[in-house]
């Protein structure tokens, strides 16, 4: 059984920070990228029983009716457990009931909103065109249909943005009443417009404070935090997610996607018209045991509860603590072991990376 990913890359309007595999929405593009999907995904697609769909983007709500109809005659070749989970990403702008109304008539029982703020300083920073009465009203329609599974991000350290302003964003983001919310530090990416225009980073200080605020918000308002930067009600947790966090196999299709299989990473082309033409693959690399072992752990520390020592041993044949010097580590309780997991200290969760990379030094 495995996850599916399939990459929508048509905008109607490109975000400052986005460095995803991304094009403005043209006709004429949609439906030759549509026939392209399909043969890749019959080219590739195994028959196994799949447990999760993920459509994102790119912006997957930009489609037009018409054009999500084909997308969905696309989908129904896998081979779908009854109990899938199958997310669709929406930007505010572009969702409708009638496009809501659809997803959810054709199995769609996760949404995933980028909201990113309700403050128009800062979504004007990010390019983002909605506003706070948009959000709430297409949420509100979101429920009507019937969805009960939804997710919203949540961008936040700015250089332009104070303490004050997150509070706000996260009262609103409450006032929501959904049971799921990403949340991202921003990232200055290369190719994205925030680079191009030189903004700079926030303080490491002050992105750690806004860190903290998110983790005490939350966790007072029944939110876990099951991964560094993901908070669910009611263990509502991402199952497709958690399959990168797993590492375990998935496929992707269409534009810039990655699929991990048969421990081969493979990366589709970002070029549409290579893509269009059927030339989908960009690059094949195959992981061997040691890279597995390295992919486990930097994905595996990424969730709060940390990677179950049992599975490792039985997956890779060796126990951790054989591969890699966990002493010094323990000693300083930046790692913990509990209940048979290895896990980061939730008190240095925020430095997880400069975790990560001691236990390859080490």
């Amino acid at each position: 059984m495995k996850s599916v990913y399939i990459h929508i890359p048509f905008c109607k309007n490109i975000c400052s920070y986005c460095d995803f595999s991304k094009i403005y929405y043209n006709e004429k593009y949609i439906d030759k990228y549509l026939n392209a999907l399909e043969k890749e995904i019959k080219k590739r697609y195994s028959n196994e029983i799949i447990n999760t769909i993920y459509i994102g983007g790119g912006t997957p709500s930009s489609l037009t009716l018409k054009e999500l109809e084909k997308l969905f005659s696309i989908i129904k070749i896998f081979k779908l457990n009854k109990e899938i989970e199958f997310t669709f990403e929406c930007n505010i702008e572009n969702t409708t009931k009638d496009k809501l109304s659809f997803l959810y008539k054709n199995g769609v029982n996760r949404l995933s909103f980028g909201v990113q703020s309700f403050n128009p300083k800062i979504l004007k920073i990010l390019n983002r065109k909605h506003n706070k009465e948009q959000i709430n009203k297409v949420i509100k329609l979101a429920k009507e249909v019937g969805f009960q599974n939804i997710n919203a991000d949540l961008i936040y350290g700015l250089k332009d943005q104070t303490i004050k302003d997150l509070k706000k964003d996260l009262d609103e983001f409450l006032n929501l009443d959904i049971n799921h919310i990403s949340t991202y530090s921003l990232i200055i990416e290369d190719h994205t417009i925030l680079k191009n225009n030189l903004y700079e980073n926030i303080d490491e200080d002050t992105e750690y404070n806004m860190y903290k605020l998110i983790n005490k918000t939350l966790s007072h308002n029944n939110f876990k935090q099951y991964e560094i930067s993901n908070y669910a009600k009611n263990n509502t947790y991402s199952s497709h997610n958690l399959t990168y966090w797993n590492n375990d196999e998935y496929y992707g299709f269409g534009l810039g996607a990655t699929s991990y299989l048969n421990n081969y990473r493979i990366q589709n082309t970002k070029n549409i018209n290579n893509y269009i033409n059927g030339n989908y693959q960009k690059s094949k690399n195959y992981e061997n045991k040691k890279i597995r072992m390295s992919n486990e752990l930097i994905l595996g520390l990424r969730k709060i509860e940390g990677i179950d020592l049992c599975l490792f041993k039985q997956k890779y044949k060796i126990p951790l603590d054989k591969v890699y010097n966990i002493n010094n580590l323990l000693e300083n309780k930046k790692i913990l072991i509990k209940d048979n997991h290895l896990k980061i200290n939730p008190d240095y969760l925020y430095i997880s990376n400069d975790i990560l990379v001691q236990f390859i030094l080490d």
